[in-house]
């Protein structure tokens, strides 16, 4: 009867009927499946007829339903009998085979040790095989049920143990490692963050001290320069004034006074504004000694002092009073002293290429680059030391062409 599951299906619920009611147009539906149709088609309506329209699900034909409503319908008792005998079959609780529809499980095929129906015997895949029935299978199965005891008790499940807690000791002693190496990398990045934090902390400080010199080397010369200028101002407005006054003897007075005012203004010594630079840069430094320190080596990187100094002339080749300015700034220098800091840069250049080397070569890694960084240290200070003195070379050279020009 699962052959005719979809004649026995409500095409509105899609599920087997319950309590089927017939339609004048002789199609069978639910009765609660109806009553919902007709609560829908009321809620759209103002007012309730003796006999209600319906349209049909199935056909859409237009059907009166009497004023006493879907239970006056006639019940369709054939299906509703069909339907109660195909749930009494569908509720047996025979087996059944799954390869041939609704055979029962009635023989027991002893080669494949399990239930298989007759047609499996005579046409399937059991076919010829030795068979017994359910009753004397199931007594001697029951026998010999000591021996499956004795399978699930042997040495084999001994065995079985011992590998679990050997399993287990090894996931514990690999979990215990994972757990050390979490704390090592946990403990190892918060030491070089704390590094890079203090290294950061240390450029900040020092870039504000810098800042807090510029201050003090600017400010007072601004607000010296912003008195003149109020000064200067307040005198304008004075003069504005005067320019009204009627009175002769008053004016000249007054403006008498004005020029006194303004020849003391101007005597007022200006300051003398020195170019200055930042050095060294804090950008450079980064640029060109961080990016290429090792992650390791950050902690041994020495923050600079940063100062303000006096700034460097760039001289190029030129033509009238620059040119001549070069010229005599050029024969003041003594050629033995450029002769002498060539041969200085160029020996540390070389000293440079072959201590790296060496050390690379003599000495194993781990030694080797703890050298090497403090050579590089050291390479670092002389280079500064370089650049002071490259600075106070040229503030020797314009002193010398200043004493010349004079």
């Amino acid at each position: 009867m699962h052959h005719f599951e979809e004649e026995l299906t409500c095409s509105i619920c899609y599920s087997i009927f319950e309590d089927p009611r017939v339609l004048p147009c002789s199609h069978t539906f639910c009765r609660n499946c109806l009553e919902g149709v007709i609560q829908l088609s009321d809620n759209f309506s103002i007012w309730r007829p003796l006999r209600l329209p319906l349209k049909c699900p199935n056909c859409r034909s237009i059907v009166e339903i009497p004023a006493a409503g879907i239970q006056s319908l006639p019940i369709n008792f054939a299906l509703k009998a069909i339907i109660e005998k195909y749930q009494q079959e569908d509720r047996s609780d025979v087996a059944t085979c799954s390869e041939h529809y609704r055979q029962p499980l009635n023989v027991y095929c002893l080669l494949d040790r399990k239930l298989v129906c007759g047609h499996c015997l005579t046409i399937g895949k059991h076919n010829g095989h030795p068979i017994d029935d359910l009753q004397s299978a199931y007594l001697k199965e029951k026998q010999n049920s000591g021996k499956i005891l004795d399978q699930l008790t042997d040495k084999h499940w001994t065995d079985v143990c011992l590998l679990i807690e050997k399993l287990k000791e090894q996931k514990s002693q690999c979990e215990s490692i994972v757990q050390e190496d979490k704390k090592a990398v946990v403990h190892y990045f918060k030491k070089l963050s704390d590094t890079l934090e203090h290294k950061r902390q240390a450029l900040l400080t020092a870039l504000d001290e810098i800042n807090t010199r510029i201050l003090e080397e600017y400010e007072p010369l601004i607000e010296k320069l912003k008195k003149i200028r109020e000064e200067q101002l307040e005198l304008m407005s004075l003069n504005t004034a005067i320019q009204k006054e009627e009175s002769p003897l008053i004016f000249l007075e007054k403006v008498d006074d004005m020029h006194q005012r303004i020849k003391a203004l101007k005597q007022k010594q200006l300051p003398d504004v020195k170019p200055v630079e930042i050095y060294p840069r804090a950008g450079h430094l980064l640029k060109d000694v961080w990016s290429k320190t090792e992650i390791g080596h950050i902690n041994k990187i020495v923050t600079p002092k940063i100062n303000l100094i006096p700034k460097r002339k760039l001289r190029s080749k030129g033509s009238g009073k620059e040119g001549k300015e070069s010229k005599v700034l050029l024969q003041a220098v003594n050629p033995l002293a450029v002769l002498l800091l060539f041969i200085m840069l160029v020996t540390l250049c070389s000293f440079h290429k072959l201590v790296s080397s060496a050390v690379t070569e003599a000495t194993p890694a781990h030694i080797s680059a703890f050298l090497l960084l403090i050579y590089q240290d050291f390479c670092t200070h002389l280079q500064n030391m370089m650049d002071v003195l490259c600075r106070a070379f040229d503030l020797l050279v314009e002193f010398l062409g200043r004493i010349v020009s004079l």
